[in-house]
């Protein structure tokens, strides 16, 4: 057992939900003088170790941030490769993620992607539906903005309708109407790559994790690293805007 993960274990609390801004597999490649796709490809092995070291350490849920719908604005070439490494990723790891207990479910505007994406993303969340180890969100076609602006239309809708009222739209009705809605929020945010931002990702879900950045380059995360950043969450106070008496 790795010494990272058996301090884990010894100190107790770990996060209930991970989220990760999976960053720098642009750099990564073009510090290598490689075509940025090849980072990309580079960065499904850390998605492997992500997921293998969340299954080890007990983590619940796991997010990723995947594909935002900013990133529609880059050139044909770079989302043709990142469409083809989403099908490649679901042709070779499904039959193992299912083994394994992660259950699969992609979350995004997914009406804009192409007929065999969506169908790999249909053939990932069906053959992995019954696993019940680890939760695997895969944020595809995402904006957080997005997605707040969809639950409120959601209720002015209901309002209209008169299935809703006025009163009824509270914190706790818009969230029920998110794509995590029958999921606890984040308790940890990782970012690798060493920006400082959270690039419109699950704003209103982060609203209270705890955030850690890291400077290694998404294609170079390991589980170490992962196990790193659960110990660094294992010291902190969480207060969640209270007093320790």
């Amino acid at each position: 057992m790795s010494d990272r993960l058996e301090r884990i274990r010894l100190h107790g609390a770990v996060p209930q939900h991970i989220a990760i801004i999976m960053d720098g597999n642009g750099r990564w490649a073009t510090g290598r003088a490689l075509p940025r796709p090849h980072g990309h490809l580079a960065g499904m092995q850390a998605v492997r170790e992500v997921v293998a070291g969340c299954l080890d350490a007990g983590v619940e849920v796991l997010t990723l941030f995947a594909f935002s719908t900013e990133n529609w604005q880059r050139p044909a070439s770079e989302i043709s490769a990142l469409m083809s490494l989403l099908e490649e990723y679901v042709a070779k790891e499904t039959a193992e993620l299912a083994e394994r207990g992660v259950k699969v479910r992609v979350v995004g505007e997914l009406g804009r992607l192409g007929e065999s994406s969506r169908q790999a993303v249909d053939d990932v969340s069906q053959r992995t539906g019954s696993g019940s180890n680890l939760l695997l969100n895969l944020c595809i076609s995402y904006s957080s903005r997005g997605e707040i602006a969809r639950a409120a239309r959601q209720m002015a809708e209901e309002v209209v309708a008169g299935t809703l009222t006025p009163a009824e739209v509270t914190e706790e009705a818009l969230g029920k109407r998110l794509y995590t809605a029958d999921l606890p929020d984040p308790d940890l945010l990782i970012r690798t790559s060493g920006e400082m931002r959270i690039s419109n990702f699950l704003l209103w879900q982060l609203a209270y994790a705890e955030l850690y950045v890291t400077p290694v380059l998404w294609p170079d995360f390991t589980r170490e690293h992962l196990y790193d950043a659960i110990l660094e969450f294992q010291r902190r106070d969480r207060r969640f805007g209270r007093v320790t008496a």
